[in-house]
């Protein structure tokens, strides 16, 4: 199963289910905003998506990934909006077999939704300044 949601306010994470007897691996991930983005103290990110393409390109993603990888499920919540420093601007779950399946389809996972999902971010710093900022990381 694949869930993919750009969501605004709070993410609420996926529920742990004991209903995935065959795969022995759930692998959670949460994004959070740190409290220096560039080397700087910032307040929160702002994230902004291309409405419509961000959401088809999400998916999509998450159905290539469940392709490329022996994992069967991947749920995907990113935030849009402002993400005040400590809060989750991405939850994925991903259910495999194995770890390493599980953990290799994650990393991947992310680093292209980076490259590839019309999602972008601003730094907002203390005096209310806001600057442009990479995936990259």
């Amino acid at each position: 199963m694949i869930k993919t949601e750009i969501v605004q306010g709070k993410i609420d994470p996926f529920p742990s289910e004991d209903n995935h007897t065959g795969e022995g691996a759930e692998v959670v991930f949460n994004g959070r905003v740190r409290e220096t983005e560039n080397g700087k103290p910032i307040v929160a990110l702002e994230y902004e998506q291309y409405e419509g393409m961000a959401d088809q390109e999400l998916e999509a993603l998450a159905k290539e990934t469940v392709e490329k990888f022996p994992i069967h499920d991947l749920f995907c919540r990113h935030r849009e909006g402002e993400v005040p420093v400590g809060e989750s601007s991405l939850h994925i779950s991903v259910w495999a077999p194995h770890r390493k399946e599980a953990l290799d389809a994650l990393s991947w996972f992310i680093s292209e939704l980076k490259k590839r999902v019309p999602i972008w971010k601003w730094a907002i710093y203390p005096d209310g300044t806001k600057e442009a900022t990479s995936h990259e990381c």
